[in-house]
């Protein structure tokens, strides 16, 4: 697969979206992804030094408020002792210790910290991935395969900071930090309901919650 090709949809028409000394940023013409050319990513052990950096903790009443933006919607649509899985739950795991407080069940992943294959073969009530998707090298992949592990109904909730216009992504802060590949834009959300055939659910600027609609499909 070409270099410049979408990691999501696989589309080949994409286009240069902006120059910085972080890279080289392109935009899919079919489903508005931006992303790093893969010569730009970090290896391995860099990553994993940049997320050895983070010191959040669930003892850090901050990070749980600002992890509240993603706990208060998806409780309101699960079921009392529902099954869910933090991907991507870090160095620190808290919004799963949050549900849990409450009475959920919860599993997590983490590719780093966490990479207990055997909890991928579940099926979930829900899952919950923040500030995760925007460092996936293979978010084709990986999406397709969180929402195949939901049940009927069941709920996916995403946190990620959508990309600003054109004009503005050059001082935008977020594209600074090197282990950030991809960037979501609302419209990259709707074209993932369209290609799950679930309902989509955008909180402020920053949630987007997938519902599983009956028997639809995981993928396509």
């Amino acid at each position: 697969m070409s270099n410049t090709v979408c990691p999501l949809c696989h589309s080949s028409d994409t286009r240069l979206y902006n120059e910085h000394k972080t890279g080289e940023y392109r935009q899919c013409k079919n489903c508005l992804l931006v992303f790093v050319l893969p010569e730009h990513r970090l290896d391995a052990e860099a990553e994993k030094e940049r997320y050895d950096l983070h010191t959040n903790s669930p003892d850090d009443i901050n990070y749980r408020k600002f992890l509240s933006k993603v706990y208060e919607p998806v409780v309101t649509r699960i079921a009392k002792g529902s099954l869910g899985l933090d991907f991507g739950s870090g160095p620190g795991p808290t919004l799963s210790k949050m549900f849990e407080e409450f009475g959920y069940t919860m599993n997590i992943y983490d590719h780093f910290y966490a990479k207990d294959e055997t909890v991928l073969s579940v099926q979930y009530d829900f899952i919950t991935s923040t500030e995760v998707i925007e460092h996936l090298y293979d978010p084709h992949a990986v999406l397709d395969q969180l929402w195949a592990m939901l049940k009927e109904k069941g709920v996916l909730a995403l946190l990620t900071q959508p990309y600003p216009a054109e004009e503005k992504f050059g001082d935008w802060y977020y594209k600074n930090d090197p282990t950030h590949v991809c960037f979501f834009s609302p419209y990259t959300m709707h074209w993932l309901e369209k290609r799950w055939q679930a309902k989509l659910e955008i909180i402020g600027k920053d949630v987007f919650i997938f519902t599983r609609r009956d028997d639809g499909n995981r993928t396509k």
